[in-house]
């Protein structure tokens, strides 16, 4: 199978561009990560540039999933790589389907007011609002302070989890298949959100890299 070729980046340092995979070598791939996600997370920070800022959390709509899945998916969920295809995967899933997560958040605000407070959706949590944070969270990572961020990601996960957990138990009686997956799902952001609150405990101890 031939392997796919990516796009660069228009915003990334040339250093950085250079690095995402288009031939090469696999055993390379996780430095290839690395680099990438410090060059982006860093640079950023350093040059304290909203408009930077805005181009890097817009990075899947201008460049393609694939391509900033070609850097960071398969590096570990305790890396700085890792978070950021984490919080890159959670901004794109609610802006292509944001009704339906806006619906799932609410219903989990009952069993999660704790981590809703912390996530920071606006209220109503109506479909803008989700969108909202999910831009917030992205440009807090290049901006702001990235532990922040990495915690309201895992509320606002936790919250969403509760939710499609109450709503396969409402399904369970009537379509068994539905609650399954919805069950799976629930058990999938938990995870996503004990990762990323493991990241940012790794930032404060300056160990995310």
């Amino acid at each position: 199978m031939n392997q796919p070729r990516f796009r660069r980046p228009a915003m990334l340092d040339q250093q950085a561009a250079e690095a995402i995979p288009g031939g090469v070598d696999p055993a390379l791939l996780p430095e290839v990560a690395h680099t990438t996600a410090a060059a982006i997370v860093h640079g950023a920070r350093a040059q304290d540039d909203p408009e930077l800022v805005d181009r890097l959390v817009r990075l899947v709509e201008t460049e393609g999933l694939d391509v900033v899945a070609s850097m960071w998916a398969d590096s570990p969920p305790n890396t700085l790589p890792g978070a950021l295809w984490r919080l890159y995967v959670l901004r794109e899933w609610v802006r292509r389907d944001p009704a339906t997560l806006a619906a799932r958040y609410l219903t989990g605000i009952q069993a999660a007011p704790v981590h809703e407070a912390v996530a920071g959706v606006a209220s109503p949590p109506g479909p803008a609002e989700l969108k909202d944070l999910a831009d917030a969270v992205l440009s807090g990572v290049f901006r702001g302070d990235l532990d922040v961020a990495l915690e309201r990601a895992a509320a606002f996960c936790r919250v969403l989890a509760a939710g499609v957990a109450l709503d396969a138990d409402e399904h369970e009686a009537s379509d068994e298949r539905r609650a399954a997956d919805q069950t799976r799902g629930a058990a999938s952001l938990l995870r996503t959100a004990e990762e990323l609150e493991h990241c940012a405990v790794l930032w404060r101890a300056e160990r995310l890299d």
